[in-house]
C-alpha cells in the first residue's frame, strides 16, 4: 500500500514540475477546456499540449472526455487533495519546529535583558 501511495505521489510531484502543467491546473481550476483551447491559450503545439495533458491524466490530476472530436479536460477530484494532505504532514511539523525556535529565541532575550529594577531611573 505505501508503495503504491508513493508512486502516486511521486508522478503528482513530476507532472506538478512543470510551470506549464502548473498552469493547466490553474486554469482548469477556473473552467473546463478543450486541448485545442488550452494549446492556443498557452501558444503551444497541440501535440505538444497532449503530451502534458497526458503527463497530468497519469498522474490523476486532469480526467478527459472526448466527445466527437472534441477531448475536454477537468480537474481531477481526489489528487490534490492527496498531495495536499502530505504536504499538510511537512507543515504541521514545520510549525511545530518554529514555534518551538520562537520559545528559545524569548528565553534568550529574556535571559539577555538586564534586570530593570537593579537599574536608576534617568531624568530628563
Amino acid at each position: 500500500m505505501v508503495q503504491y501511495v508513493d508512486a502516486r505521489l511521486d508522478a503528482s510531484f513530476a507532472a506538478l514540475s512543470d510551470s506549464t502543467r502548473r498552469g493547466v491546473l490553474d486554469q482548469l481550476g477556473r473552467d473546463q477546456a478543450s486541448i485545442s483551447d488550452l494549446a492556443e491559450r498557452f501558444q503551444m503545439t497541440l501535440t505538444g499540449m497532449r503530451k502534458h495533458i497526458g503527463v497530468l491524466e497519469r498522474a490523476g490530476l486532469v480526467v478527459t472526455e472526448k466527445v466527437g472530436r472534441v477531448r475536454t479536460c477537468r480537474l481531477s477530484d481526489h489528487r490534490l487533495d492527496e498531495v495536499a494532505a502530505w504536504l499538510a504532514q511537512y507543515q504541521q511539523r514545520w510549525d511545530e519546529r518554529f514555534d518551538q525556535l520562537d520559545d528559545v529565541i524569548a528565553e534568550l532575550k529574556q535571559r539577555d535583558e538586564p534586570d530593570r529594577t537593579d537599574q536608576p531611573h534617568k531624568r530628563k
